[in-house]
């Protein structure tokens, strides 16, 4: 008898599928108005992140006017260390469009004010390379340059967490929890290697699945493989 795919069991959204809560209970961002001068409360190992998260809180403040939020931590950060709004140190957040040329950060707002939003992963960073008008050019950890606007906000330095690929994974029930801390999919069985029954790819009779690009309106359960692709095909040099 056949079985639902695993992109129709993962899309009913059981809670076989279900990220736990507390994996994700804290969130990296900017609020969107800080200034002054805040101090690292707590660095907190979040099973969600690659990188460990930085409690924050403002020193000079009023009962009504405390700030507190979570950050990416940065590279050799420690508890009890103060963190400048628009400073120029290792572990400051400031807008990119007030640093210079050759300057390390990472979490950066891809718009401004939306709290942060990419290279939040552990050990990575970008290094800011030109300023033309209202846009900077980042280089990103991708070997890519991505323009942002002038106002966009970004923390200095590298993001801690560095190393944490180095060290090997050796048993699978390490990987497993690993997975399982942020839901993804894992391990992942070949269609090829499943029974025709239980996938449109099922068998491998030749090797040869059928069309491997998805129609934009085909069920669940037809929709695998190539999913609206840019391009197919070899791509020539």
């Amino acid at each position: 008898m056949g079985k639902r795919i695993i992109q129709q069991a993962r899309g009913h959204g059981s809670h076989t599928y279900r990220v736990r809560r507390k994996a994700f209970s804290v969130k990296a961002q900017y609020p969107r108005k800080i200034s002054g001068e805040f101090v690292v409360v707590k660095l907190i190992a979040s099973a969600g992140h690659s990188a460990p998260i930085a409690k924050l809180k403002n020193l000079e403040h009023n009962n009504k006017e405390q700030v507190i939020f979570f950050n990416v931590a940065a590279k050799n950060l420690y508890e009890g260390q103060k963190i400048q709004i628009n400073g120029h140190e290792n572990g400051d957040i400031s807008m990119i469009g007030d640093l210079k040329n050759g300057t390390k950060v990472f979490n950066i707002e891809n718009a401004p004010g939306d709290g942060g939003k990419l290279i939040k992963t552990g050990g990575n960073s970008g290094i800011i390379v030109t300023k033309t008008g209202d846009l900077v050019s980042v280089l990103m950890p991708s070997k890519k340059e991505k323009k942002f606007d002038v106002r966009c906000r970004a923390t200095m330095g590298e993001a801690a967490g560095q190393g944490r690929l180095e060290k090997p994974i050796l048993k699978a029930g390490k990987q497993y929890f690993i997975k399982k801390a942020k839901s993804k999919l894992w391990p992942r069985t070949s269609a090829l290697k499943m029974n025709a029954i239980d996938h449109p790819f099922g068998s491998g009779r030749g090797k040869n699945p059928k069309s491997k690009i998805a129609q934009r309106f085909a069920s669940p359960g037809q929709k695998v493989g190539l999913i609206r692709p840019r391009r197919t095909g070899r791509k020539k040099r």
